[in-house]
């Protein structure tokens, strides 16, 4: 179950590979919101429909079956809007892929942890390599019961992933199960139905280089005017020549505004979707284009000039400032949040917290060092047993959304983001930092000495720290001697070797511990008298 595993070494984290931006519609009439509706519903119906034929052909599907189905879908809508629900499809069906094949990890890491402690005795301790054995025979037994559930699980899961078979919902399985739970989300099945509506809509269309504003579908003018192409169903609703319906809002982004005019005027390719919120009655447009990718920044150029080492907790940011050599400077920082609420507060609490970290390392010029975390196998039963408590605390951490939303704002100020191991930098940062950086007037908490360990793994550092010699030591004539030892120096995490001897230096001659030890003195038959550098005596002839 267990063993010593190797600890990967810190990288440089690439940079996002595309931008999304999104602004409110506003100033929609009601003939606009009709025209929106009925265009959504039309072109959702479609993208349901090759949805299923898409997760019919399963493995089998071929680019000859997708250049059919764009040939059934072009004929009720036109060829730009088949392309992008073909797109979207396809995009759709890989991701349930992925999804599928996390489950079945999961699901074997679970049986793994079962089989375990249902072949140890039943009360036996674990250790910190492997789990022991279930606290009591009632819980062996239920585990037993759980693990054959598991084990039917995996084999069907199995079996629909070597067959090329994924479930889908379109518009969320969440939405769809609250259908069966009205009274507690405290919806009527109207409210139900309108929510479940818009979030089966399509309104989506792929950029295109070259052409007019970088979108033939889904228009926006520089000075904000949105025009859509309508399908052939729809054509008869047009108030624009071509086919289009123009809108009466206008838009105007103010997130990277610069740069989507930018692209607008040149003709480069930009993506749009528009979706309703059902909840606050409005309109959202979404712009969206590819950047290319930038060479990361060698590792040694990014740790030039030290790091911001950051541990990230379930309520806050902690931070703290290393110099090159590993050594904390000034105080520590730390950035809260509050996750309570809406998603829509928990990803603001996420960005203000981010905004002022980066803040102050652009201040400082420095860049970041963060763990490579990753939960989704560490957050489950099987593994912390009755520890629900933790397994709730380490759900809730927003771990991919900060580390999505981290590198790309740091992207935007020219901070390079450092990954390193987390294997123990908790235990290890308290365990040799925690209590020397703290004092009277600074109270060092864990997660400040965790920051400090994983800025000196990104430095290249160990996270041990070197032990101090004495007092009568730490002078200037002999060098002090708590300098960093190179990378290469053999024994460098290792303690002071003891110098037999006196202790200190202050025993003159005649004086000290070896005084009295009559080996030490010039007699007949000593041993002294035989080195290699003793005279001999001379002769009493002469």
């Amino acid at each position: 179950m267990g063993g010593v595993r190797e600890m990967a070494a810190p990288f440089v984290v690439p940079g996002p590979s595309g931008v999304a931006i999104r602004t409110r519609l506003k100033g929609l009439t009601a003939g606009d919101e009709k025209v929106l509706r009925l265009v959504g519903d039309l072109l959702g119906t479609l993208a349901s429909r090759d949805l299923k034929v898409r997760c019919s052909a399963g493995l089998e599907h071929n680019s000859e079956l997708w250049a059919e189905r764009k040939r059934v879908l072009t004929a009720e809508s036109s060829s730009r809007w088949a392309g992008s629900i073909t797109k979207a499809t396809h995009d759709q069906w890989a991701l349930a892929r992925r999804g599928q094949f996390a489950h079945i990890q999961s699901l074997q890491a679970g049986i793994e942890t079962i089989t375990h402690r249902l072949s140890r005795p039943v009360g036996e301790k674990g250790t910190k390599q492997a789990p022991g054995g279930y606290r009591s025979t009632q819980e062996w037994h239920a585990k037993r019961r759980r693990l054959c559930v598991l084990e039917d699980r995996l084999q069907t899961v199995r079996a629909d992933r070597e067959a090329g078979v994924v479930r889908v919902v379109r518009g969320g399985k969440r939405l769809l199960n609250t259908r069966h739970h009205l009274q507690e989300a405290q919806l009527t099945e109207e409210q139900w139905r309108v929510r479940w509506q818009a979030g089966r809509r399509f309104l989506a269309a792929d950029g295109e280089a070259g052409k007019r504003f970088g979108n033939e579908t889904i228009r926006v003018a520089p000075d904000g005017e949105v025009s859509i192409r309508l399908p052939a169903l729809l054509a008869h609703l047009a108030n624009a020549s071509n086919g289009r319906y123009v809108l009466t809002g206008r838009v105007a982004f103010a997130h990277r505004g610069e740069q989507w005019a930018d692209r607008v005027a040149a003709n480069r390719a930009v993506a749009y979707r528009i979706r309703e919120d059902t909840i606050r009655g409005r309109w959202y447009v979404t712009a969206s284009w590819t950047i290319p990718s930038v060479q990361a920044v060698p590792l040694a150029a990014a740790r030039a000039h030290g790091l911001i080492g950051v541990d990230t907790n379930a309520d806050h940011l902690a931070a703290w400032h290393l110099d090159v050599h590993g050594n904390p400077c000034g105080e520590p920082r730390r950035f809260f949040y509050d996750l309570d609420g809406s998603a829509a507060h928990r990803d603001a609490q996420v960005r203000h917290a981010l905004i002022r970290l980066l803040h102050w390392a652009a201040r400082h010029k420095l860049n970041i060092a963060i763990e490579d975390l990753d939960f989704d196998r560490d957050k489950t039963r099987e593994k912390h047993g009755r520890r629900k408590r933790f397994r709730k605390l380490i759900s809730g951490m927003p771990v991919s959304r900060l580390r999505a939303r981290l590198v790309s704002m740091a992207a935007e100020l020219g901070i390079t983001i450092i990954a390193v191991d987390p294997a123990f930098t908790s235990r290890w940062g308290a365990q040799h930092w925690q209590k020397p950086l703290t004092s009277t007037k600074r109270a060092t908490t864990r997660h400040d000495a965790a920051s400090v360990a994983i800025g000196r793994r990104a430095l290249g550092h160990r996270i041990r720290r070197w032990t101090a010699p004495p007092r009568t030591h730490q002078s200037d004539g002999c060098g002090h001697r708590t300098a960093q030892a190179g990378h290469g120096t053999p024994g460098r995490e290792e303690g002071r070797r003891r110098i037999p001897g006196p202790r200190t230096r202050s025993n003159g001659a005649g004086r000290g511990a070896k005084a009295a030890d009559q080996r030490a003195q010039h007699r007949s038959g000593h041993a002294a008298e035989h080195g290699s550098w003793q005279q001999d005596s001379l002769p009493l002839s002469l």
